[in-house]
Formats: structure tokens, sequence, C-alpha cells
């Protein structure tokens, strides 16, 4: 038995690489399909995930390049036509398997639930996306193995406000000591700090390892597998080579010492 109940996920560069060769593309295919000369680099979509969320990304890109619409369109039907149509594409490449999970994930999940502790998932990204991306993943009916999916617009604000957390906490029915949190990016590690979770995991990717994480315990590439370690930035695993449950153990008895030590 261990001190945490619950591991909750954000999905978007921490469950999946999902967002240079999977969001870009399909927001990319969508412009093409209403005839837009918009085109989405790699470099210029890494500023744009300064931005939470595919519709605020939109609207953030078109203040940012001065695109204006004709005054007799609706610009929020505009930018939820643009959004539902990348969304279309994105299935479409999860539906074929073109987003595998990264190194470790799907191991630490199968620890978990071989050892009752709950798996829940907290994020920005659409309900869609995320039942496609696990029914896509390689182990059936893996959906299921999470009690709780809070995604997309079901909270007021997104990351790196708190509020997803809350409710994936509110649904699980678990104070924020209890768990902890898996994330990729600063808008994440901001939204999970500021809901509680100071047991908190990032797992960096191409996007996000220059940022700032704030007072996260535990940075590394990767989550790991037996024999192939990741590169840890901050914090230790105690001789493993990945973040198995111990590993997360140790981190969360630490972490909860040293919020009782500044309490």
């Amino acid at each position: 038995m261990y001190g945490f109940k619950a591991l909750i996920f954000d999905v978007d560069g921490t469950v999946a690489d999902t967002e240079r060769d999977g969001h870009r593309p399909a927001f990319n295919a969508a412009f093409a399909e209403v005839g837009l000369d918009w085109h989405w680099d790699a470099s210029l979509y890494g500023e744009l995930l300064a931005v939470t969320g595919g519709k605020e990304r939109i609207r953030y890109f078109m203040t940012r390049a001065g695109i204006q619409l004709d005054p007799d369109r609706d610009a929020d039907a505009f930018v939820a036509d643009l959004h539902r149509r990348k969304t279309a594409h994105y299935l479409a490449m999860l539906g074929r398997g073109a987003i595998p999970l990264r190194a470790g994930v799907m191991r630490l999940w199968k620890e978990a639930r071989a050892a009752g502790t709950r798996l829940a998932i907290a994020t920005t990204t659409t309900p869609e996306n995320v039942a496609e991306l696990l029914a896509h993943a390689g182990e059936p009916n893996l959906a299921d193995w999470f009690e709780v999916i809070a995604a997309g617009d079901v909270v007021p604000a997104k990351k790196p406000a708190p509020d997803i957390y809350h409710l994936a906490l509110e649904q699980l029915g678990l104070d924020a000591a209890d768990c902890i949190a898996f994330e990729d990016s600063d808008n994440g590690a901001r939204a999970a700090l500021d809901a509680g979770l100071k047991s908190l995991v990032i797992t960096t990717n191409a996007y996000t390892a220059g940022q700032d994480f704030g007072a996260a315990p535990l940075i590394l590439d990767q989550l790991g597998e037996p024999g192939s370690p990741p590169k840890v930035k901050v914090g230790e695993l105690g001789g493993s080579d990945c973040v198995d449950l111990q590993v997360l153990e140790r981190l969360h008895l630490r972490v909860r010492a040293a919020s009782g030590a500044s309490a």
C-alpha cells in the first residue's frame, strides 16, 4: 500500500507527443480545408503553445497576426468551425495509430492498476481526443482504467488556471495531498501546483525542455523503462532506472515532509 491514492495525468505532451506531429498538422489541414493560407510550422507552433486550448490558440494567432474577419462574420462560429475540422483531422490520425504513448506511460499505468492505485486525467484537450488516443493505444478498454477523465471546456478557465485539477480532485473525492500529478509544460505545472498538487512529475519534450516548472520536485525527459533510464534534470530516482511506484512513493513522502516542515 502506498501513501498516495491516485495518479492524475495531463495528456498532450505528457501521455503522448501529440503537439508537433499531431495537433499542429491537424490545424494546418483544417486551415487548408477552408481555403486559408495559414500554416503553423514547428517553430511557430511552439510559440503558440503558450496558450492552452485549441480555440483559444486560434484566436490568439489571429490577434497576433492582425487577422480580421469580415464584419458580418461571426468570429466565435468561425473559430468553432475551424476547431471542429481540426479535431476531425486529429481523430483520424489517432485512429490510424499514428501517435503512440510516450516511453514508460503504459508500464506505469499497468503498475498502478495492479497496485489498486486510482488513475485520472486532467487535460484541456477535448474528451473525444482523449477517448480516441486511449482507444488506439494498444490496450483493450483502456479508458475504463481511468476513474475520472476531466477534459475540454468543462471548467471556466483552462490551464494555467487550476480549475481542471480542482474538478478532477472533486470527482475523485480526494485531497491534493493524496495525489501525484504528471505534466509536461510550465502552464500545466502552474495549474497542478496552484491546485495543491505539490507531488508533481514533469516529463519534458522538445517544446517544453527549456521552460520553468517552478517548484516541481521531479523533472525528467521521460518516465523511462527498465534498462532505458530517463535523463533527470531535477530530483532523483533513488537508484531506479525508471519512474515506478516506489520512486513515486519516495517523492510523495519527501514532498509531504517538506510541506509539513514549512507549515
